[in-house]
């Protein structure tokens, strides 16, 4: 015995689709950056050192001495010379007037024994200038340093994100619609 077939033919429904893709745009503009430091303050002051230097008995005990102090001693000298000579003499002439007349060798003697200007030299070694006739004095000078420094100053701006997206899109169209044919073939 045969049996009926049934025969199934099918057509699948065709599509046109027409896609358009999404587009999408992100930009975002570099950073605006703006660094100052303004310069540090320096402020430096200063007291000058000293040194003092007296050397002036150094230069009198060398003999070197100004013209003013020269003139004064040289006149103080001259002055006492002259004077111890007026008294020299006023004593000679003294002792002169009261010769006795028995006794008058040795008066006269005398006199010429102080007129002997022969003075036997001294040997030795003078130290000149002597020993703390230079005087030296130090003040010692200041320094003060003083800064201030300025912390920088950062400014930063950052740029807007801009941000542009379109949608994608898909529409279609059926270009073949679908078929379900269906027979029946009976069996011989």
């Amino acid at each position: 015995m045969k049996l009926d077939r049934i025969q199934i033919q099918t057509q699948d429904a065709k599509l046109n689709l027409n896609i358009s893709k999404p587009v999408q745009h992100i930009e975002q503009p570099r950073a605006k950056q703006t660094i100052s430091q303004p310069a540090a303050t320096l402020q430096i002051s200063q007291t000058d050192a000293k040194l003092l230097i007296d050397s002036s008995q150094a230069y009198r005990e060398l003999g070197l001495i100004s013209n003013g102090e020269s003139i004064r001693n040289f006149a103080q000298k001259g002055q006492s010379a002259v004077m111890e000579g007026i008294a020299r003499r006023a004593s000679e002439g003294n002792a002169l007037m009261n010769i006795q007349p028995d006794g008058g060798r040795d008066t006269i003697s005398n006199l010429a024994k102080q007129h002997d200007t022969y003075e036997q030299q001294r040997l030795g070694i003078e130290w000149k200038p002597s020993v703390g006739s230079v005087k030296i004095k130090y003040e010692a000078g200041d320094l003060n340093v003083q800064f201030q420094t300025h912390k920088p100053q950062i400014d930063v701006q950052l740029g807007k994100v801009v941000h542009d997206y379109t949608p994608g899109k898909v529409s279609g169209t059926i270009v073949q619609r679908e078929n379900v044919q269906t027979s029946v073939i009976k069996g011989e």
